[in-house]
């Protein structure tokens, strides 16, 4: 038997399917890409966006067209708030919730033997027990991600994720220790630690464990060689907090801070808790103590009620603040959010018009972080074969630069090697390789 996965969304999505994978290859199952016949489709849905929920849909079809009698399992956060809908959609076999994907070899086979529609989503708004997911092998042999973290409690007024993940819910940390112990004795250099909310791990645990409290225990394991922090609120980074991180001699000088706005009213309606000065204070602390830090940020245009002079303070705000780089993303309403009750009064011309005044603010910062590092001598980890022509290979360095190098032999990949960067281009550097 063959099964197929699709992923979308975050990188906890990618982290559960490639912890789903394993669960059916211990039952015997052989992975296939999923553009392959296969027995067994697999999509894991997203449901931030509408746009989310469209291709889940899109995927759903092709997997049907490639082979109409496979079993189609549909999981993740599209199934949790819309349960009904995705169980409509012709073809569809099983569908699961966003905290049941441990269990889908047992509905997929059953499934297969009862040829009937399964629809198994809980609650989860009261379920607040962290579903243990553990990945032994990994595809990629570079870095690892590691979830450690589900849920949120902070309903943002655009946001369905609370909706979609449940409650904050964390993994015991004595089982995140185990389980990058064993990633370091597989050969893994790089721990990405992820979550839908990480900034909160700890609060539903006793004793008051933090996140940096693991932060701290994984950074003495022998073999991990760096830690990186998935995209996490700038609300974490207190003195308290950045005083011990910075003496973390494996923790990335790279942090994702969602803003979202630059201007305090849009952020008061989106029910973000920290205003633009606070922000601008925290980036401005992590740049005072960490070396190097590049920060990166995710922002919406078009939010209801943003005026123009509203967006023009998010403007201003980002063209001084200069972050390394800026996600942007236009306003779509969600139903089920309590944004989606505002009049969406920004018309899509002025999104676009705002969204490419701030891509084209973005490609400017970017460019100049990157050209900082020109000269430089730093650390990469090679990771792949680049897409260029010619015998290119790519890794990011620490601060999350992508760096591209020539090389005539693949056993770069994998290593961390001391490079420096010779020139740079819009999105990535050119480097050569000083020792192998």
């Amino acid at each position: 038997m063959k099964v197929a996965f699709a992923t979308l969304g975050c990188r906890v999505n990618q982290y559960e399917s490639e912890a789903m994978a394993e669960k059916f290859i211990r039952d015997g199952y052989e992975v296939v890409k999923f553009q392959d016949y296969s027995d067994v489709y697999v999509i894991n849905t997203c449901t931030v966006t509408n746009m989310g929920d469209k291709k889940s849909r899109q995927m759903i079809g092709r997997a049907r067209r490639k082979n109409e009698d496979a079993i189609i399992a549909v999981v993740g956060c599209y199934s949790q708030v819309a349960p009904e809908e995705v169980a409509s959609i012709d073809g569809v076999d099983v569908v699961l919730g966003s905290r049941n994907k441990g269990d889908i070899v047992y509905w997929v086979n059953r499934s297969l033997d009862e040829k009937d529609k399964i629809v198994e989503v809980k609650d989860v708004l009261r379920n607040n027990t962290f579903e243990e997911l553990s990945i032994g092998t990994y595809q990629d042999r570079t870095r690892a991600f590691l979830k450690i973290q589900d849920g949120c409690n902070r309903f943002c007024s655009y946001c369905l994720i609370p909706y979609a993940r449940g409650g904050v819910c964390s993994k015991d940390p004595e089982k995140i220790v185990s389980e990058v112990r064993e990633l370091a004795a597989n050969g893994f250099k790089e721990i990405i630690l992820s979550g839908i909310h990480i900034a909160s791990y700890g609060m539903d645990l006793e004793g008051g464990i933090t996140l940096v409290d693991i932060l701290e225990k994984i950074n003495f394991i022998d073999g991990i060689e760096r830690i990186r922090i998935g995209s996490i609120d700038p609300t974490f980074f207190t003195e308290g907090v950045m005083d011990r991180i910075k003496g973390l001699q494996k923790l990335c000088p790279h942090f994702h801070l969602s803003l979202q706005s630059g201007c305090n009213a849009t952020l008061k309606r989106m029910n973000r808790r920290y205003t633009a000065e606070e922000y601008r204070k925290i980036v401005s602390e992590l740049r005072n103590r960490i070396k190097d830090v590049s920060i990166t940020t995710d922002i919406i245009v078009g939010f209801p009620g943003e005026t123009v002079e509203e967006f023009d303070r998010t403007y201003e705000f980002l063209k001084n603040l200069t972050l390394t780089k800026t996600h942007v993303f236009k306003y779509s309403p969600r139903k089920g959010t309590s944004a989606a009750r505002l009049k969406d009064d920004v018309s899509p011309a002025e999104k676009d018009r705002r969204s490419e005044l701030l891509i084209e603010l973005n490609n400017l910062n970017e460019s100049s972080f990157i050209k900082t590092l020109v000269g430089m001598e730093t650390d990469v980890l090679y990771e792949q074969k680049s897409s260029l022509d010619g015998n290119y290979y790519e890794g990011y360095t620490p601060n999350y630069v992508k760096v591209v190098v020539e090389s005539f032999s693949d056993d770069i990949i994998g290593k961390i090697l001391k490079t420096s960067i010779v020139k740079s281009e819009n999105e990535f550097a050119y480097g050569e390789v000083i020792e192998v």
